[in-house]
């Protein structure tokens, strides 16, 4: 008789339910379906027989992890030796809902692991009861250590995200390419609307982030004179063009235009010119960032073209994991869909026909020298993954790779072996990585010496503090001593007149406080007389 037993994984912890009638259950199972939403029927085919709770929301979070990855945890495996009969007569089946940890399951005990059918309907079936089949489980507590465990998982794997950085890399390239449109449709915008006043600009001037700084500049062309040639000579950066168009203002077939109609122009050719530099800030900003994090692709490609490649294949690990045959076509997948339906010819490349090598081959090297360098790109995107330290040693190294086998398809030149240049590289980087290593090791010294300093500061602090303490309590009273001292000597000190003065007032005030008391004597006399 084959025993099954499912395991359930819930946010307040590991249950193991027992399923009575295994074979009719797996026989029957649309009834399955339809009694799983009462609990009377469900608790008549599924019983629990063991329940193993979490004991904190970091244990939870930890066994989740661990889960999500397909890894057996130290508290699974615990609650399984304990509660499920792995030696017998009896053959015991676990049923689970993952197939990723029933492979782990199964390659950790040994065991016959069951996904799918029946299981999956007594797993849904649990999740909807599983407060009422845990004896001391509420709704509301089910519902808060899940909501709990959500929150924290969501949180851990957010921050924890391995292409956290290719986030980064993926929405600048993504606006730099959104900003490059937008630049050139507001220019033509500008060229078009300025064109009605000075049609001839178009001519001279072709870039068009220039001719927005001009318009900006000139505004009503009548007002141009031999006086800001210096300032047309900034922009143009020749005084030959600066003199063509000051020549093209004086016979110019434009129209007249309003002076709010010319300020409305140099409002927006503003806007152009502030994005214009702000896609320069953005692609030094794409630069620096990749540096950081595929500085091999970079150092190899250029890190526009890697960028693009890094954002097509999603992150830097997908990219890490494609074949050199997917990266060669990687962006041409209309192409090769379109070939291979029409029977015609595949495309040689995709994205990475946008580097400077592909440009440089002879029509007939072209599919050669892409299919070398998508295979140099794959090896540069996988060690700027899995380094540790980055360093642009070997994209460098694959580059002059590249430039040979270059040479090579035009002159017969010979290149140098892959497994030289790979030693090449291994020596330089192991180089640069004891370097950075020493350096990271004198700077953690140099904080720790500092952080001593700091500490032994605030003892000596703490202790000079209470010394000082004690002697300001014990000379208190002399320090009342001496200021009485000094009051009585600044007293003594005082000038004779100050004395005199003193002594007339109080004389004065003595008189005044004895004058009435004998006038009030008299009329109480008179008073008692009458």
């Amino acid at each position: 008789m084959v025993l099954l037993h499912v395991l359930f994984e819930h946010a307040a912890g590991y249950a193991l339910f027992a399923v009575k009638e295994v074979e009719e259950i797996g026989m029957l199972l649309p009834q399955v379906e339809e009694s799983v939403l009462s609990l009377g029927k469900f608790n008549s085919m599924v019983s629990l027989a063991a329940f193993f709770p979490f004991k904190s929301a970091q244990a939870a979070l930890e066994n989740m992890n661990a889960i999500s990855e397909g890894v057996v945890h130290a508290d699974l495996k615990l609650f399984l030796e304990t509660n499920l009969s792995l030696s017998g007569k009896k053959k015991a089946v676990l049923g689970v809902s993952d197939a990723k940890i029933g492979a782990a399951l199964q390659e950790e005990f040994s065991i016959s692991i069951q996904t799918g059918g029946a299981v999956a309907e007594i797993t849904r079936g649990v999740r909807l009861h599983f407060h009422s089949l845990v004896k001391g489980l509420t709704a509301q507590a089910a519902s808060k250590a899940q909501l709990g465990l959500g929150h924290s998982y969501s949180r851990a794997k957010v921050k924890f995200n391995v292409n956290r950085a290719d986030n980064m890399i993926i929405q600048s390239i993504a606006l730099l390419d959104q900003l490059d449109k937008d630049i050139n449709t507001f220019s033509m915008r500008v060229r078009e609307w300025y064109g009605y006043h000075f049609p001839e600009l178009i001519k001279v001037v072709t870039d068009n982030s220039m001719y927005c700084r001009l318009a900006q500049l000139i505004g009503n062309r009548k007002e141009l004179s031999e006086e800001s040639l210096e300032s047309l000579e900034e922009v143009v950066m020749d005084s030959a063009k600066a003199q063509a168009i000051l020549d093209a203002s004086r016979s110019s077939m434009g129209m007249d235009i309003s002076p709010i109609d010319l300020i409305n122009i140099e409002r927006f050719s503003n806007r152009v010119v502030s994005l214009a530099a702000y896609r320069l800030e953005l692609q030094e900003y794409l630069r620096s960032k990749m540096s950081q994090v595929a500085p091999n692709l970079a150092a190899l490609i250029g890190e526009v073209v890697g960028a693009r490649l890094i954002s097509h294949a999603g992150s830097l690990t997908n990219l890490a994991k494609y074949p050199a045959s997917t990266v060669q076509i990687l962006g041409a997948e209309k192409a090769l869909f379109r070939a291979l339906k029409t029977r015609g010819n595949t495309p040689k490349y995709g994205l990475i026909f946008h580097s400077t090598f592909i440009g440089r081959a002879a029509a007939k090297n072209k599919g050669r020298i892409s299919r070398y360098l998508a295979n140099k790109c794959t090896i540069a995107s996988r060690i700027d993954c899995f380094s540790e330290l980055p360093t642009s040693v070997f994209g460098d190294k694959l580059r002059e790779q590249v430039e040979e086998r270059l040479s090579f398809y035009e002159t017969g030149e010979v290149p140098r072996k892959n497994m030289d240049v790979m030693k090449e590289a291994v020596k330089e980087a192991t180089d640069i990585a004891t370097e950075m290593k020493r350096k990271q090791e004198k700077k953690e010294k140099k904080r720790k010496k500092r952080e001593k300093k700091q500490q032994e500061q605030t003892e000596n602090g703490e202790t000079n503090g209470e010394a000082e303490e004690e002697n300001g309590e014990a000379d208190t009273p002399v320090v009342k001593k001496k200021k009485k001292r000094q009051t009585e000597e600044a007293e003594a000190v005082e000038t004779p007149v100050k004395k005199k003065k003193r002594k007339s007032e109080t004389l004065a005030a003595e008189a005044t406080e004895e004058l009435p008391e004998p006038v009030m004597s008299k009329k109480k006399k008179k008073k008692e007389a009458n």
